[in-house]
């Protein structure tokens, strides 16, 4: 007996019915569902060029395309029907408690709009107009709270986490503020285990003191979770520390070798050397060379003493017409004992070999060993000696290097010079890279006065790579040279834009207290003949965010000081 479909009525839909009795009329049946990957093939090559078994091939110049998407979509129906629910999984431990104080309630407020701030799209690339920018305010948002001591609100955790993947200068404020709570968090979202890196001494490790916690977690735990393991261990005794990354060294992939190593950067002394000094051997080149690097910051270790010896050898006192200068003579050869010591023998494309050599071997001795050298001279008139044959440059550059790795403040003082100086005529480097680095040794009021005074002789086109690295708020000398720099370049017709960089910075980094003096700058003066059309307009502008973002980060810090108190209202009192 033929099959029949069963009546319907147009445009009503139906549903498949079974039949009720064996005479009963019957739907068509239905082929053999194809497997879900024929349909994905088919999908992706075309049905015009694969059609997967058990579908129709359908009417019309678009029938295999139909009949695979209603298989497709019958497919779909057949696996929900038939999904099982799954165990349930167990539940996660309690979050741990934060005895930390809440946050004032205008500090809680504020913080939900910079972070809903950072998340909304961005604007126009044009203007920036005078309205501060929020997102930059984030970084000392957090500073302050964690000075207070705050804990962070258990619902601004995930976009607190959130805006710390994004940006990875948030990162230690960030999951500082967040506690053990955000970090008890990150641990249920693999998106946010990058928090995990920095949890030494949170309760997501296990006690320090607890061996077997240690080393079950040491044993089986990510990368990520031994490096902090690693970390809190090493804060807490540093043989403990050593003795458990010997336990699985030698299995230790390279790249995790190296991180491990360079983790040592942090609390380094001489008790670490005999680790440093075995792994001078190992496999991988960039482990040697980071043992090597650490081996030549501690002054007393054998490695600083072996490159001492080749340093001295090459560089020496002499003579120039009947004055007293530096000879130098740089190694012939890159030996196999030097290279075994973190000497890298090929150079990189454009470098000689021997000046290669030579600065190497002299960034990584001792700058202890020059003054005894050169007659009892200290680094100041070391570093002011002639040096014959042209090789200046390429020694005050290994002097430079070798005084930010030992952290000497002495020879960086010597290798800066004068801030009035220009840095093409400086005793050290010109390298505005390398002058920052010397500065980051200089004691915080220090080198804040040296950039002051060397914004006050050059101005501001060199001077954004130094700012950078001075203490904030920035000391009123910094800020005034800074602030008068900026008028002067107004008056003078320039561009604005062209000082974008240093009008964030002080946006940021300005004492908030400087607004009201700052006032006067935000009118529009009349444009001198040779001045950039409209740049009068711009600089107002720029002025006037820049007083607007001070006096913003006055309320917020006056928003997160215990008690609550109210900013200062321009103008008036605070209250």
């Amino acid at each position: 007996m033929p099959r029949t479909s069963p009546p319907s009525t147009p445009n009503t839909p139906t549903a498949p019915t079974a039949p009720t009795s064996p005479t009963a009329p019957t739907p068509p049946a239905m082929p053999a569902a194809a497997p879900w990957e024929e349909l994905v093939t088919s999908a992706l090559l075309g049905t015009d060029r694969r059609r997967p078994p058990g579908v129709p091939g359908g009417s019309g110049p678009d029938g295999a395309a139909v009949a695979l998407l209603d298989a497709a979509a019958l497919h779909t129906v057949r696996r929900r029907a038939g999904l099982l629910p799954a165990p349930a999984a167990p539940r996660p431990d309690r979050a741990p408690a934060d005895p930390r104080p809440a946050l004032p309630g205008a500090a809680r407020g504020r913080l939900e709009r910079l972070l809903a701030d950072r998340a909304a799209p961005s604007g126009s690339a044009g203007r920036r107009g005078t309205a501060p920018d929020l997102t930059e305010l984030i970084p000392q948002w957090l500073a302050t709270a964690n000075l207070h001591g705050y804990r962070a609100p258990d619902a601004t955790l995930p976009a607190l986490l959130d805006a710390a993947r994004a940006r990875t200068d948030l990162r230690p404020q960030a999951l500082a503020f967040a506690g053990p709570r955000g970090l008890w968090l990150a641990g249920l979202n693999p998106e946010w285990k990058f928090a995990l890196r920095g949890a030494s001494g949170t309760s997501l490790l296990p006690d320090v003191t607890d061996r077997e916690a240690v080393r079950r977690l040491w044993e089986e735990g990510l990368f990520a979770e031994r490096v902090a393991l690693l970390s809190a261990v090493r804060a807490h005794e540093a043989d403990a520390a050593l003795a458990l990354l010997a336990t699985t060294w030698a299995t230790e992939r390279a790249e995790d070798r190296l991180m491990f190593v360079d983790s040592l950067r942090t609390g380094l002394s001489d008790a670490d050397e005999p680790f440093l000094e075995q792994a001078l051997t190992d496999r991988s080149r960039n482990v040697r060379a980071t043992a090597a690097e650490l081996l030549s910051a501690l002054p007393g270790s054998a490695l600083a003493r072996r490159m001492a010896d080749r340093a001295l050898s090459c560089v020496s006192p002499g003579l120039t017409g009947t004055g007293p200068s530096v000879a130098v003579e740089a190694p012939h050869e890159c030996d196999a004992a030097m290279q075994r010591d973190g000497v890298v023998a090929l150079p990189p494309s454009g470098r000689g070999e021997r000046s290669w050599w030579l600065g190497q071997l002299v960034e990584s001795s001792p700058l202890s060993v020059w003054p005894a050298r050169f007659g009892g001279r200290e680094a100041r008139e070391i570093v002011a000696l002639p040096v014959a044959d042209g090789w200046s440059e390429e020694l005050h550059a290994a002097w430079c290097r070798a005084a930010v790795r030992q952290r000497d403040p002495e020879w960086a003082r010597a290798l800066l010079g004068a801030p009035s100086t220009p840095p093409s005529n400086g005793p050290g480097t010109a390298s505005l890279a390398e002058r920052s680095k010397l500065l980051i040794v200089l004691p915080a009021a220090e080198r804040a006065a040296w950039v002051a005074e060397f914004i006050a002789a050059h101005g501001l086109s060199e001077a954004f790579q130094l700012l950078g690295v001075c203490p904030t708020p920035w000391a009123e000398p910094l800020g005034r040279s800074v602030v008068d720099a900026l008028d002067i370049a107004r008056d003078a017709g320039s561009y604005p834009w062209s000082f974008s960089g240093v009008m964030g910075l002080a946006e940021r980094c300005l004492n908030p207290a400087e607004a009201d003096r700052l006032e006067v700058l935000t009118t529009t003066p009349d444009e001198p003949a040779d001045a950039s059309p409209g740049a009068n307009g711009y600089w107002s502008e720029a002025f006037q965010r820049l007083v607007s973002t001070l006096r913003l980060r006055a309320a917020m810090d006056a928003e997160l000081a215990p008690g609550g108190v109210r900013p200062p209202q321009p103008g008036g009192r605070s209250r």
